[in-house]
């Protein structure tokens, strides 16, 4: 069922005008139509750039449109660029619960005191959201954990904010014919799954699960393992990390024997979820990524991630290969194939704008490229202009690209970033020619072969009986022959009037000599001779013009211009009834 504004969600609608409103968005609401909206923005409102001032407004407004701008700041094909960088460094700073308040959530959910659910449990937080924070706690037998506990309320007032952002869509869909390939409703539908995934805990206990397992084995990379006897879908309890934000170590400036580590640790890390396991953490900001006493690097929060299937990551690969290599016309293949499009891509632009963008980064070192967004999100980019629509995951991929390519400037200032990764392209290539996968990819091309070849004879019988039942139609389509058929009918039409017109002047002939009766002298038969000839006349004259501007003007033109004359009156009273009603209603 479309979700809609309801009764209680009115006072939120009343803040969220009034917040935009005072950052020079208000005639957005009178845009779509909603009653008591102003015509105009606040003279008072702040006149910052428009990125600037809408950052500020979803920050006012709160965790749901700080999250909308989160995850549309990873959405290049949606955003322009200018947005895109406001966004990204949209933070949800919120004054913690009251440590009673957090007790009766974990209680609640446990259903048990806290004191036996824990041994000890610290009363203030490691830190605060607006969606959750996190407090240290140790279980019984003496095991670390970090607690993270949802904040009350929040869900309501997350479903309410949904509400509304659907029903603006709604109404922006209905009064505007908005260019691009995503619908204001699409956008509000798929941020709606991304919110509810965040917060429902148990999604990303399983997301710990899942990368734990896929990290057990490399010594280098630390997963807090959940505990899932102590989890709901408000609550999350984990292994606590001893460590220092990575922020704390970027900004050196020449690479040491430390940042050096770090970041070939960090690389080998996003080698391994991307290009192995294909699940990747989706916000791997610094700090989200902690430095162990010992050198290691931990990753928390897995609130948002990403899945590639193997074609996905077959693309990403050969991306990636052919951006190391500079092998645009590959990338723009790649990038083409990948996507969906609706209308006709002109390949050669397509790739020599690809190549471009190559050229732009060929032997910049990172601290150069500090100044452009990541390369895969220009790409994105480029692909939205052609009207190449990539899957969501790609773009989800380019954030944590971009994150981790800044890290990567803040441990290896002034370095070529193409000769930095470029010894994991060769092991790339090196794996895809690699025997075993050749022959992994033979025999599974092999057994798609065979069940497609056994399927074959059930699929010719099919047809066979659709064919014999007439359930198979053929539709051929030929601009000439639709041509032919309408200059046959425009022939028709004219010797029919001509015909017409002939019969009506020639049998008007016999009616104007003078024939009885002649009332008060008056010749009444010659008289509607003479009113035929006319209408004989006028009918040849409509001919000869018809015939004259055929050319120019067809029947389907006058047929839509009527059309157009009919909509657009029916639009005039619609409005006009508008009118009437809200003048009623003042």
């Amino acid at each position: 069922m479309a979700k809609s504004i309801q009764v209680q969600d009115l006072p939120r609608l009343q803040k969220i005008l009034s917040v935009l409103t005072r950052h020079g968005f208000g005639q957005l609401f009178g845009a779509v139509g909603l009653a008591g909206a102003p015509a105009k923005s606040d003279p008072n409102s702040d006149t910052s750039p428009l990125a600037r001032r809408l950052r500020a407004a979803l920050v006012e407004l709160g965790p749901t449109f700080i999250k909308l701008g989160q995850v549309l700041s990873v959405r290049p094909d949606i955003l322009p660029a200018d947005m895109i960088l406001e966004f990204e460094s949209l933070q949800d700073n919120v004054p913690p619960m009251p440590f009673d308040e957090v007790k009766a959530i974990v209680e609640q959910e446990l259903q048990l005191p806290l004191e036996e659910a824990f041994e000890s449990f610290e009363e203030t937080p490691l830190g605060s959201a607006s969606i959750a924070q996190v407090h240290s706690a140790v279980l019984e037998g003496g095991k670390r954990v970090a607690v993270k506990v949802q904040r009350s309320g929040i869900a309501e007032m997350i479903r309410s904010d949904m509400h509304i952002l659907y029903s603006l869509a709604r109404r922006l869909e209905k009064r505007f014919s908005l260019p691009g390939m995503h619908t204001p409703s699409e956008i509000v539908r798929e941020f709606d799954v991304a919110i509810a995934a965040e917060l429902d805990f148990t999604q990303e206990m399983r997301a710990l699960e899942r990368m734990h397992r896929n990290f057990a084995s490399v010594p280098a990379v630390v997963i807090p393992r959940p505990h899932p006897r102590w989890c709901t879908q408000h609550l999350l309890v984990m292994d606590l990390i001893d460590g220092q934000p990575l922020k704390n170590h970027l900004g050196v400036e020449e690479p040491t024997a430390e940042s050096r580590a770090l970041a070939h640790h960090l690389m080998e890390c996003a080698y391994d979820q991307i290009f192995v396991h294909g699940f990747f953490h989706g916000d791997p900001h610094p700090g989200n990524i902690l430095v162990t006493p010992d050198g290691k690097i931990a990753l928390i929060d897995f609130g948002l991630t990403g899945t590639l299937t193997g074609q996905m990551q077959d693309t990403i690969i050969a991306a990636f290969t052919s951006m190391v290599f500079r092998d645009p016309e590959t990338l723009a293949m790649t990038i083409y194939r990948a996507g969906a499009t609706s209308d006709r891509v002109d390949l050669r632009a397509f790739q020599k704008d690809i190549e471009r963008l190559m050229d732009k980064y060929y032997g910049m070192s990172l601290e150069e490229l500090s100044e452009d967004p990541s390369t895969l999100m220009e790409v994105i980019q480029v692909a939205a202009t052609y009207h190449i629509d990539l899957p969501p995951e790609f773009a989800v991929l380019s954030r944590t690209f971009g994150l981790v390519e800044g890290i990567l400037r803040g441990l290896l200032p002034n370095t070529d970033i193409i000769e930095e990764v470029r010894p994991y392209a060769q092991r790339l290539v090196a794996s895809r020619l690699s025997p075993e996968r050749v022959a992994l990819d033979v025999a599974r091309g092999f057994v798609q072969f065979q069940g497609n070849f056994r399927e074959l004879p059930t699929q010719f019988n099919q047809l066979m009986l659709d064919i014999e039942s007439g359930n198979i139609s053929v539709k051929v389509t030929n601009r000439q022959l639709v041509a032919v058929e309408e200059a046959l009918r425009m022939g028709g039409l004219r010797i029919a009037l001509a015909l017409f017109a002939s019969t009506i002047t020639l049998g008007s002939m016999l009616f104007l000599a003078t024939y009885p009766p002649t009332p008060f002298g008056i010749p009444l038969l010659s008289l509607a001779g003479l009113v035929l000839a006319l209408f004989g006349a006028i009918l040849f004259g409509f001919l000869g013009i018809h015939v004259f501007f055929a050319r120019f003007v067809t029947i389907r033109f006058w047929r839509d211009s009527i059309g157009r004359i009919f909509r657009f009156l029916g639009l005039r009273r619609e409005r006009s009834r508008r009118q009437r009603n809200r003048r009623d209603r003042r």
